[in-house]
């Protein structure tokens, strides 16, 4: 398969709006490659290059995020660890 590259444009909101649901695709993916989902470590894989690619040509810094806690703050930690 050849990657083509083709220039899109895309607002800036628009870019973070497609990182935040890479992020929650990405949770996914690993929560099913531990499940031992098949195929799941290759999309996972693929994700995670896109998500690094899209970091590289934001042109501005994503703000850090504060630290959760309770529930939401474990299952970060949890999906973090994996």
């Amino acid at each position: 398969m050849t990657d083509t590259l083709k220039k899109l444009e895309i607002s800036a909101d628009e870019l973070e709006l497609i990182a935040c649901a890479l992020e929650t695709q990405s949770k996914i993916l690993r929560m099913q490659a531990h499940a031992g989902g098949s195929g799941s470590q290759e999309r996972l894989n693929a994700v995670k290059r896109l998500l690094a690619t899209i970091s590289q040509q934001r042109e501005t810094p994503q703000a850090p995020r504060p630290p959760q806690t309770g529930v939401w703050g474990i299952l970060r930690s949890l999906g973090q660890a994996v």
